[in-house]
């Protein structure tokens, strides 16, 4: 058997301020942006560069319990964990393009880690875990 985790929804606001976020303060790709008319949205997917795992579905809410859950879908705990191959690269672009840090960078036995929140306060580690580093 073989199974893998094709995307991984996250609940938006909005489409575009969310394209507009991933494409050009995180540097995202663009894979999809489709609208469907027999349910009246979108199909928005963004990925990492140069990335070939999960991608991020864009699911604009469209029921106030959904929007409850906007910016909190783990409930305040980190949710996302965005893998690079030099952690201080992306870290000081990030803060640049003014991404809140809300846990400093720190080592850890597994690597080079900070928490930082998207546009709508999703927590996400920022990661270099060690084994990248002993490739590179």
């Amino acid at each position: 058997m073989e199974q893998s985790i094709a995307h991984v929804a996250l609940i938006v606001r909005d489409y575009d301020e969310a394209i507009e976020f991933y494409t050009r303060k995180l540097h995202f790709d663009l894979i999809e942006d489709t609208y469907q008319p027999e349910q009246d949205k979108r199909w928005v997917v963004v990925a990492p560069p140069n990335s070939s795992g999960s991608t991020l579905l864009l699911a604009r809410a469209s029921k106030p319990a959904q929007e409850a859950f906007i910016g909190n879908q783990s409930g305040g705990r980190v949710f996302l964990f965005l893998s690079t191959d030099d952690f201080w690269r992306d870290y000081n672009d990030m803060s640049s393009q003014g991404i809140h840090f809300v846990r400093e960078p720190k080592e850890a036995e597994y690597g080079t880690v900070a928490v930082f929140e998207d546009l709508y306060g999703n927590l996400w580690d920022l990661v270099e875990f060690a084994v990248e580093r002993q490739r590179h």
